[in-house]
């Protein structure tokens, strides 16, 4: 079931991106009243179909209730749960979607405590509870048997035979690719080895849980942590189910503890002790399980050790009916995927992040034996960051900040704010300030090599920007010669993938670079989190905020007088912040454009929707279809094209984020001599419009 995106409808519907929405359905129950209990589980269905979900958790022994203990054993108890069972299959025939519901089962006259897996009307296979747990308040093993109890691997019921029944059953969804599910209940993630870790290593990415689950004070937040690390280990959705209202509170109480986790993160919540029904939806990504499981080489290392038992599970395939028409994510992407919106968790990422680079230079300072650094400001973002990275590494060893070489090399094109900012930054932060004037060694080079820009001609070529950024690295190093010092770099994680930075020289070049893994976006919010907290100077913090708002440009094109810079960068590549977002979803989880566009359009299409960091209001953008597609064609050619070549041989870097780095030693080897052909015909099937 996977549309093809160049129909713009299908294109604007999670279905057709790898996504499936899933919901957990908590209803009211009454204990042992399972007509009541079919009628409120068929109303749920009907409702979590009506949200476009395809998938839909009910919690553990809902058409019976949880919470009958010897009740369990009573015959009219049994006859009218397979009278419910059969009444919510029928009445449910009708809707597209897998159903999960709990039910005692009685088979070879013992008792087990099932899930029940439907679809349209028929029953797929039953799902068995492994273990049972006996202590404390529990006492589930008087009425139930477990799962290796049974002898029985097909039941009949009603008018339907040979179902599948036992607790190694995987459920596979032919036409939705990776949708693989397993059913467990309960206990069965509390043991040590939960059953859901073989059925994960045996292909399942779906993890469903139906629960009933007392609550407790503090329980709330082990489920939390046991449901999290479970999704994390197994690389999988993971959705968990508890008991809610009209559970027996003889002597337990129910928060009806509803969460939908994907590798760790938290996608969904219910609202714990509600007196209301409640389902709770997610758009769970497939791809990215996919593309994790095959990246993370262990995953499969630790399959094969268990080999054995995994070959004992058994899948049943089938197939359902396409859910077609728009259907936008209601799973909420930060548009910034670098930079948390939570701000005190945006302040642990830049703590981190920041001392990450000073940590790296420290080292590489005291392994060298050198304690200068020359580096080369502009009053620009990059040059800026790597400066303040290189003070607080000074502090922190205990030198001078006079160790610091700082050199601001104007040239044709340099503004006089960067300029002045370049000198108010230097003073600030006592470090030891430099200027030399690059315009009469680019002028004798471009002399020597005949270029009519020495001839008084006003061409701007590639060769007259690309002579000022090898003059400015060319002095560096030879003063870094001089001076006993290692040349700083500065350039950052989003013109290497773009591949905006001078082969060799400029940016592209130093002895140790500390922003090669840190986004463009990041680095704004280093900036801004440097100046807020106070690592510096009132005088240090004033500038900084000063060149946060300077407009973003290599300064290499002489402009108009008051036309200054005549260069904008961001209108050139693209502005950062989507170029960003899509070289995080292209690098970290090798999505395919369109499915980069299809989340990009659903963040970006209305500022008022999005998750944003404390920016200001006139820095937040929204972006249409159209440009999406336009600017992400950019990037895909100067990404997969153009630039590899450039990031083949980049200086020494820290790691610093998990949304990846470039360098051929870390995350990412690549050839320099590829083609975009692969990516760029994907894109083609990107709407231009959204009507």
């Amino acid at each position: 079931m996977k549309p093809m995106p160049s129909d713009p409808v299908n294109f604007f519907n999670i279905y057709s991106h790898g996504f499936i929405r899933t919901a957990i359905c908590i209803p009211d129950v009454r204990v042992a009243d399972t007509e009541f209990n079919a009628e409120k589980t068929i109303s749920m269905a009907k409702e979590a179909a009506a949200g476009k979900a395809v998938f839909a958790l009910f919690p553990e022994l809902n058409l019976s209730a949880y919470s009958n203990e010897d009740l369990f054993h009573q015959d009219a108890l049994q006859e009218n749960v397979y009278d419910a069972l059969f009444k919510v299959a029928r009445e449910t025939a009708s809707l597209n979607l897998i159903l999960i519901v709990g039910a005692p089962i009685r088979v070879d006259c013992r008792l087990y405590n099932c899930g029940v897996i439907l679809y349209q009307g028929r029953i797929l296979g039953i799902a068995v509870k492994s273990y049972l747990p006996n202590y404390r308040e529990f006492y589930e093993a008087r009425q139930f048997s477990p799962a290796d109890q049974a002898i029985a691997t097909s039941i009949d019921l009603g008018t339907q035979n040979d179902i599948p029944f036992g607790a190694n059953l995987i459920f596979e969804v032919k036409n939705i690719k990776n949708f693989k599910f397993f059913i467990e209940i309960c206990e069965d993630v509390w043991v040590p080895i939960p059953p859901s870790s073989f059925a994960a290593m045996a292909g399942a990415t779906v993890i469903a849980n139906l629960s009933a689950s007392n609550i407790t004070v503090g329980k709330s937040e082990y489920r939390h942590s046991l449901t999290a690390n479970q999704s994390a280990r197994c690389v999988s959705a993971y959705l968990y189910a508890a008991a809610g209202p009209g559970e027996s509170t003889t002597d337990l109480a129910w928060d009806g503890h509803a969460m939908i986790y994907e590798n760790g993160n938290l996608l969904s919540e219910s609202q714990r002790f509600s007196r209301v029904p409640q389902i709770i939806f997610a758009d769970v990504d497939l791809d990215r399980l996919a593309q994790d499981r095959m990246r993370l080489t262990t995953f499969g290392l630790n399959a094969r050790t268990h080999k054995d038992i995994l070959c004992r599970f058994r899948r049943i395939a089938f197939d359902i009916a396409p859910v077609s028409g728009k259907i936008f994510l209601i799973r909420q992407y930060p548009r910034f995927p670098y930079i948390p919106a939570d701000p005190s968790k945006r302040d642990q990422r830049c703590y981190e992040s920041y001392n990450i680079q000073v940590q790296g230079l420290s080292k590489r300072l005291e392994s060298t034996g050198i304690k200068n650094v020359v580096i080369g400001i502009s009053g620009g973002l990059d040059s800026t960051h790597a400066l303040i990275v290189a003070a607080k590494t000074m502090d922190l060893l205990g030198y001078p900040r006079s160790c610091i070489k700082a050199y601001t090399m104007p040239g044709f094109a340099t503004t006089d704010k960067t300029y002045t900012n370049s000198l108010r930054l230097m003073k600030a932060l006592e470090v030891e300030a430099n200027e030399i004037d690059i315009r009469p060694s680019c002028i004798q080079m471009l002399k020597d090599i005949g270029h009519p820009f020495a001839e008084g001609k006003k061409l701007y070529d590639i060769t007259f920007e690309n002579i000022q950024a090898g003059e400015r690295t060319s002095h560096l190093f030879r003063i870094a010669n001089m001076r006993n010092a290692l040349v700083l770099g500065t350039g950052d994680l989003s013109e290497l993938a773009l591949g905006w930075c001078t082969y060799g020289v400029g940016d592209h070049m130093s002895h140790y670079s500390v922003n090669a893994s840190v986004p463009k976006t990041l680095i704004q919010h280093l900036i801004r989190w440097v100046a807020q907290s106070n690592q510096f100077s009132p005088e240090t913090s004033e500038t900084l905020i000063d060149i946060l708002e300077t407009e973003i440009s290599p300064e290499l094109v002489p402009g108009e007088e008051n036309q200054q810079p005549a260069q904008k960068t961001e209108l050139i590549i693209g502005p950062y912040e989507l170029q960003d977002f899509n070289n995080f979803y292209t690098t970290r989880f090798g999505y395919l454009p369109t499915k980069i566009a299809f989340i990009a359009y659903c963040t970006w299409r209305n500022k008022k929707e999005g998750i944003w960091p404390d920016l200001p209001e006139e820095k937040k953008h929204e972006y249409t279809i159209g440009e999406i597609k336009h600017w992400l064609q950019i990037y895909l050619l100067r990404f997969f094209k153009l630039s590899q070549f450039k990031r083949s041989c980049i200086p020494n870097s820290p790691k610093v984020g998990s949304g990846g780095s470039l360098s051929p030693r870390g995350d990412y080897r690549a050839p320099s001599d590829s083609e975009a052909t692969v990516w760029l015909k994907n894109a083609k099937q990107i709407p231009e419009r959204d009507d």
